[in-house]
């Protein structure tokens, strides 16, 4: 019987393949207000591009890095985030802390609010006022990204940037989010963050 050859399946091999490695720029634009919020900030509402965008506070000489996410809306993805605040989904902040880089919670969501939900029902109006508050003083950046895996993979490497970092900032960011990283047969990408402001939080460089 003849042998049969398997094909030799992708995978990178940093030694190997160090020269295949590119580098790119991501242009990061901002701050945006969250929408529905521009007269109370002064600031334009977010733009609707499909890319990467990040939640911040104003911080120090700069801004401080409260998550990351990815969409091909980035409006519609903001309105969904917005649901999700008022229905007591999410976690709230004190807004004063986080503007000093210290996570102090309004409000725990994600598994606590779904299992505690009737404590939120109960303080609503509170709770709606603190969300009204903490959406009032986002200060939101974009990049245009039109790749959908491009963008997961800059979302993940931002994250755990922060999860990993032991700075002030790196506390203000959720645990336990759907990230989707670079996968083994990827080649990795360099990426060169640029914006006009500074980004507590956000890397000059990332490889994605």
């Amino acid at each position: 019987m003849e042998k049969q050859i398997l094909p030799e399946l992708p995978s990178f091999n940093r030694s190997r393949d160090h020269a295949l490695i590119t580098t790119e720029e991501l242009c990061w634009e901002g701050p945006f207000s969250w929408l529905g919020y521009n007269k109370d900030n002064d600031l334009d509402d977010i733009h609707d591009v499909a890319g990467v965008y990040l939640f911040t506070f104003e911080y120090q000489d700069g801004y401080i890095l409260r998550s990351a996410g990815v969409s091909k809306s980035i409006r519609k993805r903001i309105i969904q985030h917005t649901r999700e605040y008022k229905k007591g989904n999410y976690t709230i902040l004190d807004v004063n802390s986080a503007k000093a880089g210290i996570r102090k919670e309004v409000w725990h969501g994600w598994g606590y609010a779904k299992k505690n939900i009737d404590q939120f029902n109960l303080h609503k109006d509170y709770m709606l006022s603190a969300i009204d508050d903490e959406l009032a003083a986002y200060r939101l950046f974009t990049a245009n990204v039109s790749e959908k895996r491009k963008r997961e993979r800059i979302e993940f490497s931002i994250m755990h940037n922060a999860y990993g970092a032991k700075e002030p900032w790196s506390d203000l960011v959720d645990g336990g989010m759907h990230l989707i990283g670079r996968s083994n047969y990827d080649i990795p990408i360099i990426i060169n963050n640029k914006c006009l402001h500074r980004i507590y939080g956000l890397a000059d460089y990332l490889e994605i």
